[in-house]
């Protein structure tokens, strides 16, 4: 399945889609809850209710006018550095032997169409395109194999990075560098992965005004989704709604020659196949 969360007049509520069009799961069923996390939660029998909603109910008529962010208040966003073996090569690192692990404020997340806010305290913000996971059933030491089973689905990201707070700061402020407000917009569909099909084997871009800056697949992941499932668990309790940025391919600002930084006036693309295109525009700081 596809789903949505979007805006209406009445707050936050949850679609999903069918033959290129959605269905608002609560006008058929009001026993679905207008959060996708909350209806998660619900395990199968969440699932069971919202494919019997959007088989029987009728279309809306026009795509929502403003899409959320699928999980709109994420308990922990976990992000992977250095996870792509052609991004490691353009860097000139050697492969790392486990995985880079760093998080983000859930404030950082925001939607599709959302505008990206330079910083004024930044004058090196970076663009990063990245395949995101969303568990859906929690788990501490998860088995390597077992990992597929914790994955309610995927999603498009966005890890906005401000290079001179990460890279330049006194000590590093990897976390601070990588977490302003609005610095990971995810979207626009939550798609399951029965839908999705092998993500291992996705294309994945990043245009920035339309040029193409990022080009790669998901088979260049060095730690694959059940790896790092598996080993972020061995840490920490994953929970539903947690969010697993995967690392990002080749062709980053900081990396070309001369740097590439985002300014007011982009527009900014992540495009995974089988998941969409997230679109976002960059502003100055209000």
């Amino acid at each position: 399945m596809r789903f949505i969360q979007y805006q209406s007049e009445a707050g936050p509520r949850l679609a999903a889609r069918r033959d290129g069009r959605y269905v608002d799961l609560q006008a058929v069923d009001p026993r679905i809850p207008t959060d996708l996390r909350k209806l998660l939660e619900m395990g199968e029998e969440g699932g069971n209710r919202a494919r019997a909603a959007v088989d029987r109910g009728p279309p809306m008529q026009e795509t929502p006018a403003r899409i959320l962010a699928p999980i709109l208040q994420p308990e922990k966003v976990i992000c992977i550095g250095l996870n792509y073996a052609d991004h490691a090569a353009e860097s000139g690192l050697a492969l790392p032997t486990e995985p880079v692990v760093f998080c983000k404020f859930p404030t950082a997340i925001s939607g599709h169409e959302a505008p990206i806010a330079l910083p004024a305290v930044s004058s090196k913000v970076d663009y990063e395109a990245e395949l995101v996971i969303v568990i859906g059933r929690g788990g501490r030491h998860i088995p390597l194999e077992q990992a597929r089973e914790h994955i309610a689905g995927y999603t498009c990201g966005h890890d906005v990075s401000a290079r001179d707070w990460q890279l330049e700061k006194s000590g590093g402020q990897w976390l601070l560098g990588k977490t302003f407000d609005g610095f990971a917009p995810i979207g626009p569909e939550l798609v399951t992965p029965d839908e999705l099909g092998d993500a291992g084997q996705l294309d994945i871009c990043l245009r920035l005004n339309g040029q193409t800056m990022q080009n790669s697949n998901t088979r260049q992941l060095i730690f694959p989704i059940e790896r790092l499932i598996s080993y972020i668990s061995t840490v920490c309790t994953l929970r539903c709604g947690d969010l697993i940025f995967t690392g990002t391919p080749p062709g980053v600002g900081a990396a070309r020659k001369p740097p590439v930084f985002l300014r007011p006036g982009d527009v900014v693309e992540v495009e995974i196949q089988n998941l969409g295109v997230l679109r976002n525009s960059v502003i100055a700081e209000p």
